[in-house]
């Protein structure tokens, strides 16, 4: 049998199953399963299908005790901010909501006319968006929401997974820093700020820092998938993009390398020591996020290729093409040159996001795109033209300018967004590792157990 670690990688869109294991000295992956993840509309809110996701991981797991995989441990991440709220007899309070749902829409103007947004950013060190804990936790307060009034314990996704595999509830640092109800410099919940919202303080768990043990299979999980030894859950930088920058591989030429994790969300900045909070990274959008051996991943949370994925769905509805290696040669060959805000509020959960791109442009008299080939020409220009806006914003506030991008995740395989952003940001642009958030998930997982 072959050692090896797991790495569970829910995203947006799709979840993965990766055995990771050393063959001479070097890492090998093998996807064992992938899975869709998709957001669910029922009785005006967007949740995620947490029970068939859990499933999946389940099948996964089996899949690679099947395989002939004998596992050392397991290690779990997501995307951030989403939760579930468990009550005191462990029972889950419903499936979670998605960070897409409405019920936070212009929620921050009311919770900033109590607090000071100066003040909140220099302890937090969060950029301030509409779908944050913070504001998912304060919609449910002025609700009454009767879930949060019985919960027992909130645990973000990648630590509710954790728990209903183990039994164990805590919350992990990295993910725990997405939800702007932490201070990022001592690593700990801000009660003052909790208390001030009129959250219930008893539901925030002891948060854990990337590789800690969370714990070991229940007997009940082992039964099911057929396994008699023990496994333990690492508790890995489970926001995924704190994993994907561990995996960043160190520039050779020693160049000031930021990164760029791109996926359904373009997580753009750098690796510092420690939280950078002054009043000028506020203002510039930029966000303190918990990352590997203690450093802080500052960057800028962008619409990514969620709004290409959303008109792909579109034109799958609608029977017409959906190939990659036809649709990126359309675009290179269009003449459009119409640039979107891709951060725009209107793009985040559009019914129909090709309507909402034409209605943009326009409004800002720009040219409509008409072809299949011209929208997906105006996505990625709008998204390397807000990469550039970003690589601006560091460079203003970093002792040394950006040099060299690198950009990992599954966007980095489209190699025309990758060229328009060379182009556009004048920077060197390496592509890869495409599996960054697995490979970063294993490295923590290897260096807990052996």
């Amino acid at each position: 049998m072959t050692n090896a670690y797991i790495a569970v990688d829910f995203g947006g869109g799709s979840g993965r199953v990766i055995a990771g294991y050393t063959s001479g000295g070097e890492l090998e992956l093998d996807t064992v399963y992938r899975f869709q993840n998709r957001q669910v509309r029922m009785g005006g809110h967007i949740y995620w299908d947490f029970l068939s996701l859990f499933e999946d991981m389940k099948k996964g797991i089996k899949m690679a005790v099947d395989k002939g995989y004998h596992i050392l441990s397991i290690g779990i991440d997501t995307w951030g901010v989403d939760f579930g709220l468990i009550d005191k007899d462990g029972n889950l309070l419903g499936n979670p909501v998605c960070y897409r749902d409405p019920r936070t829409d212009g929620l921050s103007e009311k919770v900033f006319s109590k607090i000071d947004r100066k003040e909140h950013y220099s302890v937090a060190g969060t950029q301030v968006m509409d779908i944050n804990t913070m504001f998912q936790l304060y919609s449910m307060k002025e609700e009454g929401s009767v879930i949060l009034s019985v919960a027992d314990k909130l645990l973000f996704m990648p630590d509710l997974f954790s728990y209903f595999l183990t039994g164990v509830a805590n919350n992990e640092y990295s993910i725990a820093s997405t939800s702007e109800l932490m201070d990022i410099s001592s690593h700990s919940w801000n009660y003052g700020l909790i208390e001030e919202l009129g959250l219930p303080k008893h539901i925030f768990c002891d948060i854990v820092m990337p590789g800690a043990d969370r714990g070991v299979l229940k007997p009940e999980i082992k039964e099911e998938l057929g396994i008699d030894y023990d496994i333990r859950v690492v508790s890995v930088a489970s926001h995924d993009t704190a994993s994907a920058v561990y995996a960043v591989p160190e520039d050779k030429k020693g160049r000031n390398t930021a990164f760029l994790s791109s996926g359904t969300w373009s997580l753009l900045g750098v690796v510092t020591d420690g939280p950078v909070l002054s009043e000028e990274a506020r203002v510039n959008g930029f966000t303190n996020e918990g990352g590997t051996e203690g450093k802080i991943c500052f960057l800028q949370n962008i619409t990514g290729l969620w709004i290409l994925q959303k008109l792909m769905s579109e034109w799958k509805e609608d029977g017409k093409c959906t190939e990659y290696d036809v649709l990126i040669p359309s675009a290179e060959e269009a003449q459009i040159e119409s640039v979107i805000d891709v951060d725009d509020s209107r793009f985040v959960s559009p019914v129909n996001m090709a309507s909402v791109i034409a209605d943009y442009c326009k409004e800002n008299n720009m040219q409509v795109p008409s072809t299949q080939g011209e929208y997906v020409k105006c996505v990625l220009l709008s998204l390397a033209q807000r990469y550039k806006k970003g690589i601006d914003g560091l460079n203003s506030l970093l002792p040394l300018p950006v040099e060299k991008l690198q950009i990992i995740g599954g966007g980095s395989q489209n190699n025309y967004l990758n060229l328009l952003t060379s182009m556009t940001t004048g920077l060197a642009v390496e592509a890869g590792p495409v599996e960054a958030t697995a490979i970063g998930n294993i490295k923590v997982q290897m260096n807990l157990v052996k």
